[in-house]
Parts: C-alpha cells; sequence; structure tokens
C-alpha cells in the first residue's frame, strides 16, 4: 500500500492508535512503528505522523485530517475507505496481494509464537516470509518481539 502511495508524489503515513503500546494489537508504542517505518522506507521519504484514537467513527475523519492534511488518502481497509469518502475526502483503494496472511493480528500472532523460540536465525527466517528484511532487522535488533509473550501472558489461547 505504501508503494502505491509513494508513487504518486509526496507522502504522509499516518500511524493510527498513537496513544497504544504494549497492547496485544498495538505491542509497539507509535515511536517503535514510525523507527520500524523508517527502517523500512530506507532512501525513499515520507512524513510519518502519529495519531491518537478518538473511539468516534463519525469525528474522526475531521480529528486525523488536523494531523495528517489534505491529499488523496491511500488505504487497504475497507472501512477506513468508507468513512473518508463518505466525508468527500479523495480516496484511493489499494487491494493489497496476500492480505489473509498478512493481516495485523496473524503477523502479530506468528511473532508471539516465535517470542518463544531463542535461535535468532529460526526466527529470522520464519520473519522473513511474511515481514521486510529491515523490519525483521529492527524487530530483532530492538528485541522487539519477546514483549508479545509478556503480553499474552494469563490470557486464555485456543488450540
Amino acid at each position: 500500500m505504501i508503494e502505491k502511495a509513494l508513487d504518486l508524489g509526496e507522502v504522509t503515513i499516518a500511524i493510527g492508535s498513537g496513544q497504544e503500546s504494549w497492547t496485544l494489537e498495538n505491542p509497539w508504542s507509535a515511536e517503535e512503528r514510525e523507527s520500524m517505518i523508517i527502517a523500512w522506507l530506507g532512501d525513499r521519504h515520507a512524513n510519518i505522523v502519529q495519531i491518537d484514537d478518538i473511539n468516534d467513527p463519525p469525528n474522526w475523519v475531521e480529528h486525523a485530517r488536523k494531523i495528517h492534511g489534505s491529499g488523496t488518502l491511500v488505504t487497504s481497509d475497507v472501512n477506513t475507505f468508507e468513512l473518508y469518502s463518505d466525508s468527500k475526502f479523495p480516496v484511493e483503494f489499494v487491494e493489497l496481494e496476500n492480505r489473509e496472511n498478512l493481516e495485523g493480528w496473524r503477523v502479530r500472532t506468528t511473532l508471539k509464537m516465535l517470542s518463544t523460540i531463542g535461535d535468532l536465525d529460526a526466527q529470522r527466517a520464519i520473519m522473513q516470509e511474511s515481514i521486510p528484511d529491515k523490519v525483521v532487522d529492527w524487530l530483532l535488533d530492538n528485541d522487539a518481539i519477546h514483549r508479545l509473550y509478556s503480553i499474552s501472558k494469563g490470557i486464555e489461547h485456543a488450540g
């Protein structure tokens, strides 16, 4: 999705749930997520902003617009597309390839399982199937997957 947005010109990447961290849905802080994006971008440039959730969909677009500005929103999320379209904000929908395997919850669940494995080469090999190498490096260099195990302690698991 970001590749498509970069093709359009100047890009602002909005990190949602900016106030959330150390939860199963947002195991990394907005600053950490920004660091991962910067590592992935390499020599490409994008403005990066953090947007706190207000849990108020009817007012979300106006809230977010104050932070990310105007332009064309590029998204792969149907709900976000509809929310911005209904607000007459220019939106481009990008169909992601292999979305079912690359959904955030699925990647986080895989990382949670990997967090109990001490072999960094094994962790790297599995992560590289769905995560760009520069982000894998960031996760390993910052010991950022171990917390998924810590966060999920005491939670009943299916299976």
